[in-house]
């Protein structure tokens, strides 16, 4: 092994997808192909905001006191202002609490000064999941609102579906922040408003579910728990003034127009469009409103829906599609999808056929490309599309994240390295729901936010972190650089083709981890194919003229 120790040190080196030893923290990187930014992360079970590096390096943190938990999200605006989300970790005598729980809104500095406050948490209305950040600067929110049993029967639930004697629909406020505490509800829109019922002709909303799309059914999911929605996310459109939910209890995602007033909804008659009232569309499972049957799902227990718009450009493949983690779409593996919606810009409104929202399946479909079970979490989880091309994931249940390439390769992964909110070991293996994390979002490295701010390491979230790992990566850039060469598929199974820029004449190699050559062959032409289909699973170091460029997976 001794004649072999070059190569060692060669994958050691190398600037490809280099996975360490690590089992928290940072697990691979390819900083050629993964794209420059730094990832915000909001862990459970714990009160602080963490930006990290590509390195999985801290290099902003926004500290709180021990006892405040996620509630759920944070983001960061291009002032460096965070606006996050917050809850007590106690809950026990709070009147409403569900998996998702939130309390309280703040604003604060980069510097962490609280700048604005805001709390919904009584015993009737409580915020929880998600908020989003309009252009404008005010806020929209989804809440809990507590109707009584005998409110949810005279609605037309059936009384037999009510085990918990209440029921908790949803609603959503737009808040206008005013001075450091106060605020303005400029706009709402209640679910309980948009009611459709076939249980009880004698009770209000009664009428022909599958006639309504535009409405909800007061007796769809039937396990008849308070939290009748669970909505986990919200997102808006500036361009098209809409606002879309992610609905999981219904396998469903739904979109509101923004512009009708507070007034207008209360009168709502329920369209399918934004002339007729609010609720514009609908997808993911027709069931829910009569008109389809298990074979006609697409979405379950999905979060993060958006649309794919933040740092984009109209020239991305994904700009202003629909995007979504698609959790519970089979036993022990979750997707992640993108849709078009059948958006009518010109009627300005989302078209039916055959008293359906479509379309009937998804524009784009992405699993974990070496083992989908990899990709597999009940609840939270997010996906990012990225400027670059590149798909960022997190895998909310096993607070996992990787970065994914148009050609399936895999360019960074990321564990988060918390033990129940305490820092893990490296070296530590952690099981499904100690490190759960709801989401990640990369912000690129000229987001206006971090102009002039000091993103320095301050060391690692874990405890006794591989710290050389990442640095004896980066020194290598300069040979993807110089080689500029691109490897797929990759993982491969079979004939993989490698092309390349900038190197005639050149000897290119692949090795194995232990060091046996694989192949050899010269640089001639720009391209060449490799036959791995009688090779080994696992990953290959490709070499130009002994430099290591590339990893080559290999998986049958």
């Amino acid at each position: 092994m001794i004649k072999h120790l070059p190569l060692i040190v060669l994958f050691l080196l190398s600037a490809a997808c280099v996975q360490a030893q690590n089992t928290v923290g940072l697990l691979s990187y390819n900083p050629s192909k993964a794209f420059d930014g730094y990832n915000m992360i909001y862990p459970h079970n714990q009160p602080n905001v963490y930006l990290l590096d590509n390195c999985g390096e801290i290099v902003h943190v926004w500290e709180d006191d021990s006892n405040w938990r996620p509630g759920n999200t944070a983001y960061l605006l291009e002032n460096g202002n965070l606006v996050k989300t917050k809850r007590d970790g106690n809950v026990s005598n709070d009147a409403i609490w569900a998996g998702g729980g939130g309390a309280i809104i703040e604003i604060r500095s980069w510097d962490n000064d609280l700048l604005w406050y805001f709390e919904l948490n009584d015993a009737t209305n409580r915020l929880h999941h998600d908020i989003e950040v309009m252009p404008n600067g005010n806020i929209l929110a989804i809440v809990w609102e507590l109707k009584t049993d005998a409110e949810a029967i005279q609605a037309g639930r059936d009384p037999n579906n009510l085990p918990d004697s209440e029921l908790w629909p949803d609603y959503v406020i737009e808040i206008e922040p005013v001075g450091t505490n106060d605020y303005n509800i400029v706009w709402e829109w209640h679910a309980w408003d948009h009611l459709i019922q076939d249980f009880d002709a004698t009770k209000d909303n009664y009428g022909v579910v599958a006639d309504n799309p535009g409405k909800i059914d007061i007796n769809y999911t039937p396990d008849g728990v308070a939290d009748w929605f669970h909505t986990n996310a919200i997102s808006f459109h500036p361009n098209r003034n809409q606002i879309v939910l992610s609905v999981p209890t219904f396998d469903e995602i739904w979109i509101l127009d923004h512009t009708t007033t507070t007034a207008e909804a209360a009168g709502n008659t329920g369209g399918n469009s934004g002339k007729g009232g609010q609720f514009m569309y609908r997808f993911g499972n027709p069931r829910a409103y009569d008109m389809g049957t298990e074979d006609d799902q697409l979405l379950y227990y999905q979060h993060d829906i958006h649309w794919a718009l933040d740092f984009l450009d109209i020239s991305h493949p994904f700009y202003d599609k629909m995007i979504v983690f698609n959790n519970r779409v089979g036993e022990d593996y979750s997707t992640a999808n993108a849709f078009d919606a059948p958006w009518d810009m010109y009627n300005w409104e989302y078209t039916l056929t055959n008293g359906v929202y479509g379309p009937t399946s998804f524009s784009d479909v992405q699993e974990h490309p070496i083992d989908p079970t990899l990709m597999y979490s009940t609840g939270l989880s997010s996906i990012q599309h990225l400027p670059n091309g590149n798909t960022l994931i997190c895998v909310g249940r096993f607070g996992y994240m990787f970065e994914i390439t148009p050609t399936d390769q895999i360019v960074w992964e990321y564990k988060t390295p918390l033990n129940a909110g305490v820092p893990a070991t490296q070296g530590d293996t952690l099981l499904v729901n100690n490190n759960l994390t709801f989401r990640v979002k990369r912000y690129p490295t000229t987001f206006a936010a971090f102009d002039g701010k000091d993103l320095s390491s301050q060391g690692w979230i874990e405890s006794e972190p591989d710290e050389d790992f990442c640095q004896t990566i980066l020194p290598t850039l300069e040979a993807f650089k110089e080689y500029k060469m691109d490897v797929y598929p990759n993982p491969g199974s079979d004939v993989i083709t490698l092309e390349w820029e900038g190197m005639p004449n050149s000897l290119i190699e692949v090795f194995d981890l232990s060091g046996r050559r694989m192949h050899a062959m010269e640089a001639s032409g720009g391209r060449k194919y490799l036959n791995v289909s009688g090779w080994e699973n696992g990953m290959y170091i490709i070499r130009v003229d002994g430099k290591g460029v590339r990893t080559l997976v290999v998986n049958h």
